[in-house]
């Protein structure tokens, strides 16, 4: 496989104008990316019209709009469908993961040693911004509960840095609408036989003063969906 221009990007967007420019032009400088699928979800501020104005300038750049907010998990789905490259990364489209980090996300798969790579915030060996205390626990509480689940050891299954041979992730039925997206995938990546890797990735994660979203029910849904799609066995 071809190093160069194998990734199909795709970014759910909502309310991100302020980040949207430059992690736009980081993602579309690295030679791996071969589109950017950016899935606009009803936002209310200047995110579409940033992707309107970036789609006219570089062909890579593919729109997909919603008329109403559904959440990440449906703007995923979107995404995910529209993608063509041989392989499919999922990237937030604010500052917190670097993009500068795609070759060693891709390389188990394009060594032919993995279907699907995940990368941890983990697993040590990169920098992190120290943030939230209980958000660290959450996070490890429910990569526990997931991997006690599905047999896997994985250190961060709510991470977004998540790569997928396109054909492997286009295969796969996913319901979720929110944040529920990352334990089913989890579950369904793991039930499917895949292949699955791990590798260290850094993290700039932002306060809520600076956009965060994700909040204390997204995690009481993560462990319903941990449940529900490791105990009854969905497509």
């Amino acid at each position: 496989m071809d190093f160069r221009a194998c990734l199909s990007v795709v970014m759910p967007v909502y309310n991100e104008e302020s980040s949207l420019d430059l992690i736009l032009g980081r993602v579309l400088a690295r030679a791996e990316v071969g589109e950017l699928i950016a899935v606009d979800d009803c936002s209310r501020d200047g995110s579409k019209s940033i992707l309107t104005r970036w789609a006219a300038t570089d062909q890579r750049v593919k729109v997909v709009s919603h008329a109403r907010n559904q959440g990440k998990g449906a703007a995923l789905r979107s995404g995910i469908a529209a993608a063509t490259m041989p392989l499919v990364i999922i990237q937030d489209a604010d500052l917190e993961y670097d993009p500068d980090e795609y070759p060693k996300l891709i390389e188990p798969i394009l060594d032919g040693r993995a279907d699907a790579v995940f990368g941890s915030r983990f697993r040590g060996g990169d920098a992190c911004r120290v943030l939230y205390y209980w958000h660290s626990v959450g996070n490890r509480v429910l990569t526990t509960l997931s991997n006690m689940m599905t047999n896997i050891n994985l250190t961060d299954m709510e991470t977004c840095y998540k790569v997928f041979r396109r054909e492997l992730i286009q295969g796969i039925r996913l319901c979720e609408n929110r944040f529920g997206f990352e334990p089913e995938v989890t579950a369904k990546i793991a039930r499917s036989g895949a292949r699955l890797y791990e590798v260290s990735i850094s993290y700039d994660g932002r306060t809520y003063a600076e956009g965060k979203k994700i909040g204390w029910r997204d995690g009481v849904r993560a462990i319903w969906c941990i449940l529900k799609y490791n105990l009854v066995k969905t497509s």
